[in-house]
């Protein structure tokens, strides 16, 4: 991947950079001040593409640890409009609805991990045989 940064000079860096801040190709390409046609042609290249997968995967992870950070602020607001009886029926049942929805999926995530931990552990289990 150091190889794939090292290339990334100048346009495809600005490309890269647009790439990343702006909603679609063409909107990239105006920010960037090339073509359509050259962000494409950016895209198709292995190193260019390998850079901005790793570059995408970073900011993925910095927005999950921000909405990780507030998440139990979003958690105690839901709690409050399911509880608030002055507050519409259909805000308090889209509030129990997510919390719950969130409940589950809290536990199957729990239990896809403890899965796959499992396995990681029989793959290795074998593989030292």
């Amino acid at each position: 991947m150091a190889e794939a940064a090292e290339k990334l000079k100048g346009k495809q860096a600005a490309a890269l950079a647009a790439l990343l801040s702006s909603p679609s190709v063409a909107e990239a390409a105006k920010v960037a001040g090339c073509g359509e046609r050259t962000i494409w042609r950016y895209l198709s290249d292995a190193a260019f593409a390998e850079e901005y997968r790793r570059a995408r995967r970073e900011v993925t992870q910095h927005t999950v640890m921000r909405l990780q950070a507030r998440s139990s602020e979003a958690a105690e607001i839901l709690f409050r409009i399911a509880q608030d009886e002055s507050a519409p029926a259909s805000a308090r049942v889209s509030a129990c609805r997510a919390i719950i929805e969130q409940a589950f999926d809290g536990v199957k995530t729990t239990e896809l991990i403890e899965r796959v931990d499992a396995l990681q552990k029989q793959i290795e289990a074998k593989g030292k045989r």
